[in-house]
């Protein structure tokens, strides 16, 4: 399961594996403080992407696409999180956004969700013959 907290909500054990997926590292949160397992800051949005958005809510519908095309070209990233899902089961994207509905690992979420929802088999693959 993966699931979204901001890093300035204290970290819990139901946490589970904590990646950090800000391009930058949050102001005010120490290392130890924050208990990330993985900093992956190639998954963020670009600083293009992420200085055009400004996290505009006028540009949520915008950054979302632009989001998930950026994270279409990062396969080996988006894989390392399912694999990582797989291997703790539960799973943090952990973000600094104010806005808790509208930030990238929001988008990074929902994006692995639909990803893994497609290649999972259909009901009449699952039967064995």
């Amino acid at each position: 399961m993966i699931k979204v907290k901001r890093i300035y909500e204290l970290p819990q054990s139901s946490d589970g594996f904590r990646i950090l997926v800000d391009r930058v590292w949050p102001r005010g949160v120490s290392k130890e403080r924050a208990k990330i397992a993985v900093w992956l800051k190639e998954i963020g949005p670009s600083t293009e992407l992420r200085k055009w958005f400004g996290h505009d809510p006028k540009r949520w519908a915008e950054f979302r696409k632009r989001y998930r095309e950026e994270l279409r070209a990062k396969p080996e990233l988006t894989s390392r999180i399912k694999q990582l899902e797989k291997e703790h089961r539960m799973v943090t994207l952990v973000f600094s956004a104010r806005d808790e509905e509208r930030n990238q690992a929001v988008v990074l979420r929902d994006f692995l969700a639909k990803r893994a929802r497609k290649s999972e088999p259909r009901p009449e693959e699952k039967k064995s013959n």
